[in-house]
């Protein structure tokens, strides 16, 4: 994927978060040479360390519209508080799918998640579950919670969220969704979230975009960050 590609992208996601009534926080608006010079003196580095911020990726494939997602990581705690069961054990997001641009199927070894659709067209979500190893299993249904009302599912069976409305997805709980009828702005509130370790693919697919730098970053993307400042697990 194209720098400048990457550059376009931020700049229409924030166009469209802004137009449903959100705003990102200050650091999203940091040129990387400010950001950079923060973490050096430390004030910006649990922002680096928490990989918050911006992340886009075609998942390696290089076919964005048709396999990939924009994410932006608001805030997010650290896996030595969820272990203890206290302290920040959470994360939330700002996602946008466009219309039929796949996120592909995948579970969470330790996250569960609400997937909320904050605004624009629908939001599907394809669900399978598990066998008993917590493995895909295309005959297998199960039970999710859509706004704390129980809804069991057929294996393969598509939810569609209007907008406002969300489902709560757990380790097992294979998914993978798109936009139908336009682009959707999507939530994310879930436990600690970990993009490295922690997501499981059906396919064996790349989780972070290969950037070509055909020219200067507008801002860094969190799968910058160790080139340009390391970032500590």
């Amino acid at each position: 994927m194209k720098r400048s590609t990457v550059n376009t992208i931020m700049a229409e996601a924030d166009e469209m978060i802004r137009r449903h009534g959100f705003t990102l926080p200050p650091f999203a608006y940091w040129t990387p040479q400010e950001f950079k010079s923060r973490v050096d003196d430390g004030s910006a580095r649990r922002i680096a360390d928490a990989r918050m911020g911006w992340d886009i990726t075609d998942y390696g494939q290089g076919r964005y519209d048709e396999l990939g997602l924009f994410l932006f990581t608001l805030r997010n705690g650290q896996l030595a508080d969820l272990e203890r069961g206290r302290g920040m054990v959470y994360a939330e997001k700002l996602l946008i799918s466009r219309e039929k641009q796949l996120t592909p199927m995948h579970t969470h070894v330790i996250k569960s998640e609400d997937i909320i659709n904050r605004g624009g067209a629908t939001l599907v979500v394809e669900l399978f579950g598990s066998d008993a190893d917590g493995n895909f299993d295309s005959g297998a249904g199960g039970t999710v919670h859509c706004d704390g009302l129980s809804r069991p599912f057929e294996p393969g069976e598509k939810l569609r969220l209007a907008p406002g409305e969300s489902v709560t997805l757990s380790p097992g709980e294979w998914h993978a969704f798109w936009g139908e009828g336009g682009s959707v702005l999507i939530g994310e509130v879930s436990t600690v979230n970990d993009d490295v370790t922690d997501n499981l693919f059906r396919e064996p697919i790349g989780r972070f975009a290969e950037i070509e730098e055909d020219t200067d970053p507008t801002h860094l993307l969190v799968s910058d960050y160790d080139t340009w400042f390391g970032a500590s697990a």
